[in-house]
């Protein structure tokens, strides 16, 4: 096992964003690159920072509070009354832990949220709220491989996605073109 798949086991996948990083791979990163310090995960709390010690060598220091608080474990409540279907919590998940469509109530799926807090801000109606996990309340290395495959799907999705789109631009585009070839050539024809 490298490092970096070392410090990917113990940082918790949350993909939460607290330590200044655009999740826990980038972080993970940093960290070996000596661009960041190991206590700048909150979720992954005190223990988690032991941990970090282990592997990097680095020393053992508190949370850095300027990345949050280390709080029990949460997960995202949805209101299905105030819940106006806008999707904009969907799209805000990192794991794609909350399903629902368009103008329809959202729901999320317990085991798979991971807490991170990021469909909090973009929701217009303040309908979320995160409430506590109870008597499971760290992260295990079993929780942490589930949300970080939950992520890398997310992204294979996301990907997935943006080439079907490209390729449906770059088809409709061709299309256009020869369509406009068709017609200049008509009109060649006529004149």
């Amino acid at each position: 096992m490298t490092i970096y798949d070392a410090i990917l086991t113990v940082l918790p996948q949350t993909q939460c964003t607290q330590c200044g990083y655009e999740g826990c791979a980038p972080y993970a990163k940093a960290i070996i690159a000596g661009e960041a310090d190991i206590n700048r995960c909150p979720p992954g709390g005190d223990s988690g920072v032991v941990q970090l010690s282990a592997i990097t060598g680095l020393n053992i220091k508190p949370i850095d509070k300027t990345c949050g608080e280390t709080k029990p474990r949460h997960i995202a409540i949805i209101d299905s009354v105030r819940c106006i279907g806008c999707t904009l919590c969907i799209v805000a998940c990192p794991v794609d832990a909350i399903i629902g469509s368009a103008k329809a109530m959202h729901r999320v799926i317990n085991e798979s949220c991971t807490g991170c807090d990021l469909c909090l801000p973009p929701c217009p109606v303040d309908c979320i709220t995160m409430e506590r996990v109870n008597g499971h309340l760290d992260w295990t290395v079993q929780d942490a491989a589930t949300a970080k495959l939950a992520h890398e799907n997310r992204l294979k999705r996301l990907s997935n996605t943006q080439v079907a789109l490209t390729t449906n631009i770059k088809s409709k585009a061709q299309l256009a073109a020869v369509a406009a070839l068709g017609r200049a050539r008509a009109r060649r024809n006529i004149v």
